[in-house]
């Protein structure tokens, strides 16, 4: 019999089938007494590890540019070791930019704006704002530049921090920023971005320059309370221009709490690589918990987490090799690129080496899924030492616990990273609106494709959506809209009261609940599915639902796709798709198969290469049990990738449904032609 990890409970507010974790009877707010606001989880943990290493940094010691075959110029990093800074001067570090952004001129009742990649300084940053209780206003560094005025200028931001290479994005707006008066900046000595002089009539400083002006002329903190608002988080935009959520510093400290206590042994031998957006809130708030347990956090980027990264230059140890991390966080879109690339490295060499990663990888699937015929513990070992040590190599070689999150992860997946890199995966289901806080999967799961029971912090409710179907009266397990309540669920969205109102209710106990719009089924043992969306879901012709989510999961899965969108019209009784291929495999097939072409452009028009793309979307769809009016009848192949710049996918690479709609509209009116 499977553990029991949740359990059923009475709570007030619409009925619906309600569960709890099974470890707290009630709600969990802090990680210990007294750290009720991030300001004082921050002063505490930094006085209680003041001599730990905090925040890594590699230092840039060169950089130089390629020439690509077809002229396009690639940046490549040589990168030094880490060079970390303490608990004790970090927080040092903290109250010197707080008392600097005082005296710089900021008015402690305006915002600031955080508007920069991932780095100590972002945090550094981010937690002086709050020794002046002062609202952080958190922007991707990738935010296109309507959304970017939208942001700045809706919260109407007094001061700005940036990365110099932002300062130039900021001088060509800042006649539309009519609120701001100063702009702070990393000043990076290798970064060769060219700066403008000056911007406008706005007060420019270096972040430096700020932290000495405080170190010298020092201000007394004015603290936050838990319900003050601690940041204004601009969701990705998924659904159009972003909404900015208000986190109180109870929202974060919550969630945090409650993570702390699903990683098992987490404290100060542990290590941490970061380099997600800390605009995201899935990043945000595993950060919060690592610097709650006192975890030392290094910095690294997307592009140069691995040896092999686009941006490391060749011989240079990409940040993770560097690094060696026991945790890490990931994104579905990464963990599903780790996989195909070891697959096809494993491909590439072939022979004797394939068969023993085919035969390691089937003995330990089988041990993991309680197959009696599995490799036993021994064999397991030998296994992980003659074919999964070069692999788990790539991360460090000591990963203990990965937390992913940001969208649902593959089963296929799960398992993958599970064998390969020898660590359990906590799947979170979260969103901003719940502070990413809602459920988790425990280290000691081995179910996939499941979220977990709810964290401590929340309850979780199913409510029945009549109109989809789906009911908590069903058999053989309750299904129904996922709402999520307690301590977690954030004050709303920023001066959009009607939209607030729409999906966030308070119950007459005066529990505040959140409306999320994801279908889900809980198993037996407590455990949250997510099945389905409600936007997601289009009635065709015929009367036949199609889910878009539920598709797209499946046929990711083909090797020929990189990404894609599947577009249903209620008018027809057949879906299309469009696809950004993964270019390696369609230019391998192309190759053996003598199909003649100029570049990729003119191969995803080939006509034989939209047929092998069908036919392997066919195959997925078989494997996955859809039916055939959910297989796309026809499709349109994409060469430019989508990315998060080009304003196509989140930070969190999920897609962003309308403005892939709105880019590619003509196209998918020919699809339908």
């Amino acid at each position: 019999m499977s553990k029991q990890r949740g359990v059923p409970v009475q709570v007030s507010g619409e009925p619906g089938y309600a569960v709890r974790n099974i470890r707290k009877e009630t709600l969990t707010e802090v990680p210990w007494e007294g750290a009720t606001t991030i300001a004082a989880l921050f002063e505490q943990s930094c006085k209680k590890h003041s001599h730990q290493k905090f925040l890594g940094t590699r230092k840039v010691i060169n950089k130089e540019f390629i020439t690509a075959s077809d002229g396009r110029k690639f940046e490549k990093l040589h990168l030094g070791e880490y060079e970390w800074m303490t608990y004790g001067e970090a927080f040092n570090h903290a109250c010197n930019f707080a008392s600097g952004l005082l005296r710089l001129g900021h008015n402690v009742d305006s915002r600031v704006a955080i508007f920069a990649e991932t780095r100590a300084e972002w945090l550094i940053a981010f937690q002086g704002c709050f020794r002046q209780n002062i609202t952080v206003v958190t922007i991707y560094a990738s935010l296109g530049e309507d959304a970017l005025i939208h942001s700045l200028t809706e919260t109407e931001v007094s001061t700005v921090i940036c990365d110099s290479k932002q300062l130039n994005k900021l001088a060509a707006i800042s006649s539309k920023l009519t609120t701001i008066q100063n702009v702070i900046y990393f000043d990076d000595a290798e970064s060769d971005t060219k700066l403008p002089t000056n911007i406008g009539e706005l007060k420019v400083a270096t972040f430096f320059d700020v932290e000495k002006l405080g170190r010298e002329s020092p201000v007394l903190p004015s603290l936050p309370s838990k319900n003050s608002i601690a940041v204004v988080m601009y969701t990705s935009g998924s659904t159009g221009l972003p909404k900015g959520v208000m986190m109180t510093h109870g929202n974060i400290v919550a969630t945090a709490a409650a993570v702390i206590n699903v990683i098992p042994n987490l404290g100060e031998k542990d290590v941490y690589l970061a380099y997600l957006p800390l605009a995201h809130v899935f990043e945000l708030e595993a950060e919060t918990v690592m610097l709650a347990s006192g975890v030392a956090i290094g910095y690294g980027s997307p592009l140069t987490i691995t040896d092999t990264s686009n941006k490391i230059k060749k011989g240079t140890q990409g940040d993770a090799s560097m690094l060696k991390p026991t945790l890490m966080t990931a994104v579905p879109a990464i963990l599903d690129r780790v996989r195909d690339g070891v697959l096809k490295k494993v491909d590439e060499k072939g022979g004797l080496a394939k068969s023993l990663f085919n035969i390691g990888f089937k003995r330990s699937l089988d041990a993991i899924e309680g197959n009696m015929f599995g490799a036993s513990g021994l064999e397991r070992t030998f296994w992980d030492s003659l074919v999964f040590k070069k692999i788990r190599a790539v991360l460090g070689g000591n990963i203990r616990f990965m937390l992913c999150g940001g969208a649902p992860l593959s089963g296929d997946t799960q398992r993958f990273i599970n064998i390969c890199m020898g660590a359990p995966i906590g799947q979170g289901y979260g969103l901003t609106e719940t502070c990413a806080g809602a459920a988790f999967t425990e280290y000691d799961d081995q179910n996939v494709g499941r979220v977990g029971p709810p964290l401590s912090c929340c309850y979780i409710k199913l409510v029945s959506w009549e109109e989809g179907g789906y009911r908590t009266s069903d058999k053989p397990m309750p299904r129904g809209e996922i709402v999520v309540g307690g301590a977690s669920v954030t004050a709303g969205y920023f001066k959009n009261d009607e939209k607030t109102k729409e999906v966030y209710k308070v119950d007459e106990s005066g529990m505040r609940w959140f409306y999320t719009g994801d279908i889900g089924q809980f198993h037996p043992d407590g455990c949250l599915e997510i099945i389905d969306r409600k936007k997601d879901i289009v009635k065709l012709q015929h009367g036949e639902y199609i889910s878009l989510g539920k598709v797209e999961a499946a046929l990711v899965c083909s090797n020929y796709v990189d990404n894609i969108m599947v577009y249903a019209d209620p008018f027809h009784s057949f879906c299309v798709a469009l696809i950004v291929p993964s270019q390696p495999d369609i230019e391998k097939w192309a190759r053996e198969n003598n199909v003649q072409y100029n570049d990729f452009a003119q191969l995803c028009e080939k006509p034989e290469a939209i047929a092998e793309v069908q036919k392997s979307l066919s195959l997925a769809g078989k494997a996955a049990k859809l039916d055939k009016f959910e297989v796309p009848a026809k499709i349109k192949l994409l060469a430019e990738p989508w990315t998060p710049e080009s304003g196509l996918v989140t930070a969190a690479l999920k897609i962003k449904r309308e403005p892939i709609k709105a880019k590619f509209k003509d196209d998918l009116q020919k699809l339908y032609s």
